[in-house]
């Protein structure tokens, strides 16, 4: 190193001279630096974001969290084990809002065991219920990377090759307990189209690099606790459909109706919907009412589901709606200068005045908005503001 001053260190490869980006204007402001920043962070944001790339729909995934004995320590307030059930429930909402025809369970493992806290299921409160639950729960010995993804294979293998097959690990510990060869497992899983990915709380795990690069997932490291709200949300966005997966038609026999049965109906008796005949839960044990399905009449009081008695899928119309953007994305808007508009040129969508140096035009309306505002729609509108509300022609 003496003989080469010049060559950086290793350990600097990974890092960015930031504070030689920041420069003052004529007044000594670092302000436009930092909107500079922030307005190519948005932009980089939109390029990885706005693909016109098939998606998989309807997904089952499986969450595993650490519950090991690494999970009581506090750089994350108050512990690991309470700030990650916290962000977990906020995950479930967003979750099952952008997904409406997908299924999540959760898996917990400590103490070189794994187990299921909650099945594969489409309510959210169920999951929600499961998760301020386990907040009383001790954290103990170490977690099973092998026994939590045996234990999730066990349900994702029999789903249909059509759908998203998925494990997220939330692991704590930088060790693992397993009875038995996790690396011939991890082909198992690859054979088997089952995408893992991993949000490490500690440090890197080589055993987690080569499990998320077998099976296509990702795998990263938490810096705060903002970070850590950040990465989950990655995983909420359905992931890109494997270009061997199947492509099949899913039979629907219409969209069942809540029937409710009357008080006054003398024939009306309360009954059993099928997830409580197979220990799911998932509301009151009886009840007069719940989703018929329209084929085989069988009972259940939540969906999306698959009927058990004849393999029909049941969904409301409602759910089928809110998926549809994923089914057809909103076509990017290309970027253009600010400059070719005229100056007093403003958003349509917020009213703004145009002061970045770029902005963003719909092709079919050609009206123009602000990065902010192209975030917004791309990611919760997903439509065009000004395309709805656009006259239609005679």
């Amino acid at each position: 190193m003496d003989e080469e001053p010049e060559r950086a260190k290793r350990w600097e490869g990974g890092y960015e001279r930031t504070w030689e980006v920041l420069k003052e204007d004529e007044s000594g402001s670092l302000k436009a630096s930092v909107e500079e920043i922030l307005f190519q962070a948005k932009k980089r944001r939109l390029v990885q974001s706005h693909g016109q790339v098939r998606l998989g729909m309807m997904r089952h995934l499986y969450v595993v969290i650490d519950c090991s004995r690494s999970m009581e320590d506090q750089d994350l307030k108050p512990n690991r084990l309470t700030s990650t059930l916290k962000l977990m429930e906020g995950f479930v909402e967003e979750y099952f809002d952008q997904n409406p025809i997908s299924q999540m369970g959760i898996i917990t493992t400590k103490n070189k065991r794994a187990e299921k806290l909650t099945d594969l299921a489409g309510n959210p409160k169920k999951h929600a219920a499961a998760l301020k639950k386990a907040v009383d729960s001790a954290c103990v010995g170490e977690p099973s990377l092998y026994n939590c993804l045996s234990l999730a294979l066990q349900t994702l293998r029999h789903m249909p090759g059509h759908t998203s097959r998925e494990v997220l690990i939330i692991l704590s510990s930088l060790t693992t307990c397993d009875p038995g060869n996790i690396y011939e497992l991890i082909q198992t899983l690859k054979s088997l189209k089952v995408r893992v990915s991993v949000v490490g709380l500690s440090a890197e795990v080589r055993v987690c690099t080569v499990l998320t690069r077998e099976t296509g997932g990702s795998y990263h490291v938490i810096l705060d606790e903002s970070h850590f709200k950040e990465l989950l949300m990655l995983h909420v966005k359905p992931p890109p459909a494997s270009c061997s997966s199947e492509c099949s038609l899913i039979r629907m026999a219409g969209f069942p109706q809540h029937t409710m049965a009357s008080l006054t109906d003398q024939d009306a008796k309360p009954s059993f919907s099928m997830a409580h005949l197979e220990g799911g839960g998932g509301g009151p044990d009886l009840s007069l009412g719940g989703y018929f399905c329209p084929q085989c009449h069988a009972k259940y009081t939540e969906l999306p589901v698959e009927c058990k008695v004849c393999g029909l899928t049941l969904v409301l119309a409602p759910h089928l709606a809110r998926s549809f953007h994923h089914l057809f994305p909103l076509q990017v808007f290309p970027e253009s200068s600010a400059e070719d508009p005229p100056k007093d040129r403003f958003c349509q969508a917020c009213q703004g005045r145009l002061k970045d140096k770029s902005v963003f035009t719909c092709p079919s309306c050609h009206s123009v908005f602000c990065v902010e505002c192209d975030l917004f729609i791309h990611d919760s509108l997903h439509c065009c503001p000004c395309c709805i509300h656009r006259p239609s022609g005679p």
